[in-house]
């Protein structure tokens, strides 16, 4: 008998997914993408909703994720949007605003401005009680606010909805097939009912990382791609870049006096920093002034936005709207769709009872609730 019951809470096998700061469509994507055969059928994801406050975000979210369905996309403050009535989901994910926990940053966490928000994705597990979720966050997330930050995330989703069976870890993308070292706090949830626990899946590319170099030119970008224009470089520039050997940036490089940056303070390695073609990229981020666009090994210019969403996994009939500055913001915020398919997979066979290679969580959830708050 208690196999049937179980049986049965895990009989729908398409999971309608909701989104909270959904961006321009990363997490959802991967999500979209994960499809598991058992002898029992095909479990998916479906889109049942997304929100995001930014116009060209939701813009991009719908014509590459729900073209037909543009009503299903909410572009509105998460404090107006009515959370009760959204419609219902059994899957839930959220990439809460990172400003406040970024190593760049202030790191003011919960006192900040954005801190605060990931308690909206708290609200929606409250209410609907999704059987599954996703939570991410840059790797700051740990250390802000003496770590207590981290643990009090943590204790509130997993005595939200009807309490979740937590996994909480530091991906390296560049260990999942992405072209890129970003690493990126993921916490899963599971409904406690089902008394199922999500396991970390295995890395994928531990021995042989893609390159910057494999990203841009296996195959290369058509002519006629789309978000592929050419940044105006100044002459300076240009000179600058020329100086600089691939895997060197604007301190590292041996530049003469007139091309040298005259900055006081905290020197960011990002900063006119070259691809080095045989390495993975390094962090494409999606603000920032001048230096920090992602520069070509061998051309002397900053990447172009279709160049940067490679790097992020993207694929090239992914269409981002909005103005070149914005798009270039829209990627660089954006989860990999490539590390969001891996996950969203592992979950789906979580809850079909299927075994894949998976690895231990290198985050210790109860360790930092039980020492941090």
């Amino acid at each position: 008998m208690k196999k049937n019951k179980k049986a049965k809470t895990i009989q729908n096998k398409v999971f309608r997914l909701g989104e909270l700061f959904c961006g321009p469509g990363g997490l959802a994507v991967g999500a979209l993408n994960a499809k598991v055969k058992t002898k029992n059928g095909i479990y998916r994801i479906e889109h049942a909703w997304a929100n995001d406050y930014d116009h060209d975000s939701c813009e991009t979210y719908i014509q590459n994720i729900c073209k037909h369905q543009p009503e299903t996309v909410f572009t509105t403050d998460v404090k107006y949007l009515n959370i009760e009535n959204l419609p219902s989901i059994e899957g839930f994910a959220y990439g809460f605003p990172c400003n406040d926990f970024s190593v760049v940053g202030e790191q003011k966490g919960l006192d900040g401005k954005f801190g605060p928000l990931y308690s909206y994705g708290v609200k929606v597990l409250n209410y609907h009680k999704p059987k599954f979720f996703v939570a991410e966050n840059v790797s700051g997330l740990s250390g802000a606010n003496g770590n207590k930050a981290f643990a009090k995330i943590l204790s509130d989703l997993e005595s939200a909805g009807n309490g979740y069976t937590l996994t909480a870890h530091l991906y390296k993308a560049e260990l999942y097939g992405i072209p890129q070292r970003r690493h990126r706090i993921v916490i899963v949830g599971i409904d406690r009912k089902f008394k199922l626990a999500f396991k970390v899946p295995a890395p994928t590319t531990s021995d042989s990382p893609r390159t910057a170099k494999q990203a841009l030119e296996d195959p290369p970008i058509p002519k006629d791609a789309e978000n592929n224009e050419l940044t105006n470089q100044s002459a300076t520039v240009i000179q600058r870049l020329e100086k600089t050997r691939p895997g060197e940036n604007a301190w590292t490089s041996n530049l003469p006096d007139n091309l040298k940056l005259n900055v006081k303070g905290a020197r960011l390695s990002q900063i006119y920093k070259r691809l080095d073609p045989d390495k993975p990229s390094y962090t494409i981020t999606g603000s920032g002034g001048g230096g920090t666009h992602g520069y070509h090994w061998d051309e002397p210019r900053a990447l172009t936005n279709r160049e940067r969403a490679r790097i992020q996994s993207f694929s090239d009939t992914f269409i981002f709207l909005g103005s070149k500055e914005s798009v270039r913001r829209q990627i660089g915020m954006a989860v990999p769709p490539v590390l969001s398919r891996v996950i969203f997979s592992a979950i789906l066979k979580t809850l079909a009872g299927k075994e894949y290679k998976s690895v231990p969580s290198n985050i210790s959830h109860q360790l930092v609730i039980n020492s941090n708050y």
